[in-house]
């Protein structure tokens, strides 16, 4: 699509994207001084030109533009749910920065987080690198399981996994018991993955689509290349062996994208658990003492498995 921008009016700040083959109005992209050689962007597609590049071809033009005007830094604030809007920042060379707390107003007024990507005038062209892409084809699989991206519509799942006293109660970060929380979790979860801070999966059942649980690569270390795994199953998929196929799955797929060790941990008495990662091909290294936090407020120790890259043994 030949993506062109259009001044609009006499606000020399705000163009229209424009499909130059048609004519049709595609949405707008607004630009705001702040100092010196500073701007924020601003940009809207409309519904119906969505999914088309529309976008990301508008920020590359207008980077172009940027860049010869003496512009040396433009930057965006993007919510953490707009993954459309963070995905061609993106693809067209924006680097995000950090988190604008309280920058944002939800539609009930409520203050929101922010997303904060940027460029300056010496970036190389897009897309920006990034730790963690995304899934082959969008899904791994090995014919029993399926493992693919956590998304808003697996909240309620998730929840309902979450709150399980056997699964809370061995959680490091904790579970909110507040499905509202858990529901703007899942959907701010591609957020994270698109940040190379953790890309966090569903796991299904190949031939039903039933749900099994969840899996999630945690990019620890990106100096050492070490990433660390975390997994639960709802209590009908336990004992099936489908957690160390999925552990498998996602070790590989760490491997593949460059990790040079996977990790995992379980408390001492968790064996179900360690059981899971010696069935992944995972090592038992070593107890770290006092390494996870105690259901009861206290610490616990944490056995330590790693598994490493074949070519690198």
């Amino acid at each position: 699509m030949n993506i062109e921008l259009r001044p609009s009016g006499t606000d020399t700040g705000e163009r229209t994207i424009v499909d130059g083959d048609t004519g049709a109005t595609l949405g707008r992209i607004d630009v705001t001084p702040h100092g010196p050689g500073i701007a924020e962007i601003d940009v809207w597609v409309a519904p119906e030109a969505r999914g088309r590049r529309v976008a990301t071809s508008a920020l590359e033009s207008l980077n172009a533009e940027l860049f010869k005007s003496q512009t040396q830094r433009w930057y965006c604030l993007i919510e953490a749910t707009n993954i459309a809007g963070l995905r061609a920042a993106g693809a067209a060379g924006f680097t995000r920065e950090g988190i604008a707390r309280g920058a944002g107003r939800s539609d009930d007024g409520t203050p929101l987080d922010l997303i904060v990507v940027a460029r300056v005038a010496d970036d190389p062209p897009g897309p920006s690198p990034r730790a963690l892409p995304d899934l082959p084809e969008g899904r791994l699989t090995d014919g029993v399981v399926v493992v693919r991206p956590l998304t808003a519509d697996d909240a309620s799942l998730t929840y309902n996994l979450r709150v399980l006293p056997e699964v809370s109660g061995r959680s490091v970060v904790g579970t909110p018991m507040d499905p509202a929380i858990v529901a703007r979790q899942c959907a701010e979860s591609a957020s994270r993955w698109l940040a190379g801070v953790r890309a966090e999966m569903t796991i299904h059942r190949a031939d039903d689509d039933t749900y099994l649980g969840e899996i999630a690569v945690f990019y620890s270390e990106p100096v050492l290349k070490e990433a660390m795994i975390g997994y639960s199953l709802t209590p009908e998929a336990r004992g099936h062996g489908y957690a160390a196929r999925a552990a498998r799955l996602v070790t590989d797929w760490g491997f593949e994208i460059g990790m040079a060790r996977m990790t995992a941990g379980t408390a001492t008495d968790n064996i179900a658990s360690q059981r899971v990662l010696e069935a992944a091909g995972y090592h038992r290294e070593c107890v770290q003492l006092a390494k996870l936090p105690g259901p009861d407020g206290g610490r616990i120790d944490n056995v330590a498995f790693a598994k490493v890259r074949p070519s690198d043994i």
